[in-house]
């Protein structure tokens, strides 16, 4: 968004100013981590913290310090980097660069691959980014050249308790689904979330058909539905969620599939969600985990 956000971050400014000699001029790319008082990472909702709140920040630096890893240059004294091959970039950033620099390794092995993901998750970093060595650099953008690789989470299996009608194309069919797990207590399927990905056309239409045959009633452009059928779900992470009744929320939900052959007694729980929500603490700092208990 463009934002200047200097004053949130007096910290890694100075981690940059220490990494860098006077007579370099060049832009950086990398990621401020918060955190904790074991020296573990913290949540990214509290690097959030950081921000808009620049009256307090004597108090955020001791409460949320910040560390810098740095992992790529785009521009060097007049040059222009961003079509270099990033093996190229890698090196002269690590003769012009001091400072914390992102681990890496040089790989096409899987195994030694899946133990240096295991190994940055074990020191409680999300993931790995892989990238070609031969990349130029995209801002914003991934794809073949660029991936994300984070650990899978267990796939839920999930209720719909509402549909709404999609948008553009997909204006035809209920195709965006609250997805809810089983209270064990209550017996109540309580909403954990909302997605439109994973289905294709055709399945899109079978879904909108079984959906108003089950319909119990419609608020605006919602069709809320009896608890009867049943999707496997997959999603990047668990929340704590003020919005939801049931205290969670799922980040970036899919549906892998619709499970016909589950009944809505089947799916997934509240209480499986917040064991899943929990082990996501795991290697984080012991901080995150008093924090969003």
């Amino acid at each position: 968004r463009l934002k200047d956000v200097t004053e949130s971050l007096p910290d890694v400014v100075k981690q940059v100013k220490e990494g860098l000699s006077r007579d370099v001029e060049c832009i950086l790319d990398g990621e401020a981590v918060a955190i904790g008082s074991d020296g573990r990472p913290l949540p990214f909702q509290h690097v959030m913290r950081r921000f808009g709140r620049e009256k307090e920040i004597t108090k955020l630096l001791l409460e949320i310090p910040m560390k810098l890893h740095v992992f790529d240059i785009l521009y060097f004294n007049g040059k222009d980097l961003t079509n270099a091959p990033y093996i190229e970039r890698r090196e002269l950033l690590e003769k012009v660069y001091n400072g914390e620099l992102a681990e890496k390794i040089i790989s096409s092995d899987i195994p030694t691959i899946q133990s240096f993901l295991k190994r940055s998750v074990t020191l409680g970093y999300e993931g790995l980014m892989a990238k070609r060595v031969g990349s130029p650099y995209r801002a914003g953008s991934r794809g073949y050249m660029w991936m994300k690789i984070k650990p899978t989470l267990p796939h839920l299996d999930l209720v719909i308790v509402a549909a709404d009608r999609g948008y553009g194309r997909r204006h035809k069919w209920l195709s965006n689904y609250h997805l809810a797990a089983r209270d064990e207590e209550t017996g109540q399927f309580l909403v954990v979330g909302k997605t439109f990905k994973g289905l294709t056309d055709e399945e899109f239409e079978q879904m909108t058909r079984k959906l108003l045959e089950i319909e119990v009633g419609r608020f605006g452009y919602t069709v809320k539905v009896k608890p009867e059928i049943v999707v496997e779900v997959a999603y990047n992470e668990i929340q704590k969620s003020p919005h939801y009744k049931s205290g969670y929320a799922l980040r970036f939900a899919r549906i892998v599939a619709i499970r016909w052959d589950k009944t809505a007694e089947e799916a997934d729980t509240i209480k499986k969600i917040e064991r899943i929500y929990l082990d996501q603490f795991k290697y984080k700092s012991k901080d995150a985990l008093e924090r969003y208990q």
